[in-house]
């Protein structure tokens, strides 16, 4: 007859034997895949929007527009639908898709001359992380993110500023682009 263990080291080893699958489980994860971007961004992971196909993606961004300025800036090309944020060495920092509105801005220099936490779009959209920096033929022209992450719906022939980001890049260009801070638009 074989010896009767007491409860306890039935306990004891159970613990002992999930705690070593744990481990093996976080051993395993830690070697697997790590997508990597070319540029650094927090929350750089996919976004939640409305259309599976409009998810960030985590390849290199193009680089740096050549003749984008100097110093601290959002550039934004109308041409890429992209936008970087640079550090006042020159160096991008962050690399962000965009949809842009149907009215854009012109090549130039700009700043960040408002910001709102949240409102209702021109499009009848939740936004937040609006920043203001321009404005043509009476439509303003501002960055900003949906609430939900979605991307816009069709303009349906409406004058529209907005360029809008996932709902992370949208955030991420919040705590960039403060009050003042220099916009560069390239075409």
């Amino acid at each position: 007859m074989a010896a009767r263990l007491p409860s306890w080291a039935w306990v004891t080893g159970l613990t002992a034997g999930a705690t070593a699958a744990v481990v093996a489980l976080a051993v395993q994860a830690d070697h697997g895949p790590h997508p990597t971007a070319a540029v650094a961004r927090p929350g750089a992971s996919a976004s939640a929007g409305a259309h599976a196909s409009t998810a960030p993606k985590h390849s290199a961004p193009p680089a740096l527009p050549a003749a984008s300025g100097q110093g601290r800036r959002i550039v934004y090309s109308v041409g890429e639908k992209r936008v970087w944020t640079v550090d006042a060495t020159g160096k991008a920092t962050g690399s962000f898709t965009v949809w842009p509105g149907t009215v854009n801005p012109e090549p130039g220099r700009y700043s960040i001359t408002d910001r709102k936490q949240s409102l209702k779009g021109s499009d009848g959209v939740e936004i937040e992380h609006i920043m203001y920096f321009d404005r043509v033929s009476g439509v303003f022209i501002a960055f900003s993110n949906a609430l939900d992450g979605s991307s816009p719906p069709p303009a349906n022939g409406q004058k529209l500023g907005g360029i809008r980001l996932h709902k992370e890049d949208g955030a991420a260009l919040w705590s960039f682009g403060v009050k003042g801070t220099t916009v560069a638009v390239v075409g």
